[in-house]
């Protein structure tokens, strides 16, 4: 699945061009909110740099960064709410967000997203799973990639063809099924069952 210029330009105005979680404007760019895939804007969250590496590396949380989340829990967007209690679950042991937990509604679907993509951040390097391409090659930062089949690019307005060269690919840090890379001038993301390593 690809998210489009357009689509990021959608997420950006939802958000206000700033973080959903922090309201910072720096280095802000789409996350997906795991384990969605990806197939609609309302997967993703518009999130900060420093918002996005904390969550990637839970045990590195800060907590004094995490106050925004007094604001961001009441996130009309369920993707927000979703990363907002999963920072939370990571911050129990450092008590004081236990309140904030108690105070969150989330729907039952909201709830069963949150918990399926909670990790607490306990997996060794060796288990976690690694970003690799059709044929079960390790795919890392850099790296150029081929298409091995048309993919339609949502909101893109355009197919990007079989056997076309993506190249200096970056890896989506929350999702091993995605990696990044553009494609007639607009940066996508594209599922890595269907790139071959170059």
């Amino acid at each position: 699945m690809t998210i489009s210029n357009q689509q990021i330009e959608n997420l950006a105005n939802r958000s206000n061009q700033q973080c959903e979680l922090c309201r910072s404007q720096d280095n802000l760019s789409a996350y997906l909110v795991t384990p969605k895939e990806g197939n609609d804007i309302s997967d993703y969250v518009y999130a900060c740099e420093q918002c996005r590496t904390q969550i990637d590396n839970p045990d590195s949380i800060d907590v004094n960064h995490w106050h925004c989340l007094n604001d961001s829990i009441w996130s009309e967007v369920p993707a927000v709410k979703v990363l907002a209690w999963r920072v939370l679950k990571h911050l129990q042991h450092n008590h004081g967000p236990q309140d904030l937990l108690d105070m969150m509604y989330l729907t039952e679907e909201e709830s069963s997203w949150a918990k399926a993509g909670f990790s607490s951040g306990t997996s060794t390097e060796d288990e976690q799973e690694k970003h690799r391409d059709c044929n079960g090659d390790e795919l890392t930062d850099g790296d150029d990639v081929f298409l091995i089949k048309d993919l339609k690019v949502k909101g893109g307005g355009f197919t990007a063809k079989q056997g076309t060269k993506v190249k200096g690919i970056s890896l989506v840090a929350n999702n091993t099924d995605h990696i990044e890379g553009r494609v007639e001038g607009q940066r996508i993301v594209i599922l890595t069952e269907f790139v071959k390593k170059q």
